[in-house]
């Protein structure tokens, strides 16, 4: 009997490990696409490639925090519910002066700039407070995914570039399964034309490199 025990629970075990393997295997496969693309952008650089405007972050430093977002009429919404694309985020409290509406405007036009690869995009804006927006500023930036947030949970999560730079003055970018892997730098994402072209040909240059999302 003891050695039927043993060849029964050894089988088990190796049965557990061959499923643990297959899913190993399916997650490699489903992860492939979106590494490959990282490889390229970063390592091999696609060609006429310059100088990227933005940051790759490590998102295992930063996974997207458990926070209680809401939409402007008070219902439950995360990120999560935006996975499949590409985000275009940024935070910042209600009260947007003119960099702030800067980098909405310039956000819409990125987005806008990437031509039929543009419904990969959405882009969010985290507002951390809990102040009534300004009608315009609702009207001018339709289409703008607008979530509040916890200021105290997005401060945390988000890594800034320099001291003293707040999580607001930069735009971020969240991959289609979830991961933050990208901050462009205070004033890329702005009224500057020039700056707006370099940020253009980052995200335009992943979306190629990219088979998901």
């Amino acid at each position: 009997m003891a050695v039927v025990f043993f060849v029964v629970n050894g089988f088990r075990r190796g049965k557990k490990q061959i499923n643990r393997l297959k899913l190993l295997a399916v997650l490699a496969v489903c992860a492939a696409p979106l590494l490959a693309s990282y490889f390229t952008y970063y390592v091999i650089k696609p060609q006429g490639g310059a100088t990227n405007s933005g940051s790759l972050i490590d998102p295992r430093q930063h996974p997207i925090p458990a926070m209680a977002s809401t939409t402007l009429d008070g219902q439950p919404q995360t990120l999560e519910q935006y996975k499949g694309k590409w985000i275009m985020l940024k935070v910042g409290p209600s009260d947007c002066q003119q960099a702030c509406q800067d980098q909405l405007f310039a956000m819409r036009q990125l987005r806008t700039m990437q031509g039929k690869e543009m419904e990969r995009i959405e882009r969010v804006w985290l507002i951390t407070d809990q102040q009534p927006l300004d009608t315009m500023l609702l009207r001018v930036n339709d289409g703008t995914r607008m979530l509040r947030a916890p200021a105290d949970v997005v401060a945390r999560w988000l890594p800034t570039e320099a001291h003293g730079d707040q999580a607001a003055d930069h735009v971020y970018l969240i991959d289609p399964l979830g991961n933050l892997m990208m901050r462009f730098p205070k004033g890329a994402v702005s009224s500057d034309i020039e700056q707006v072209k370099r940020v253009h040909k980052d995200i335009a240059k992943l979306l190629k490199a990219s088979a998901i999302g």
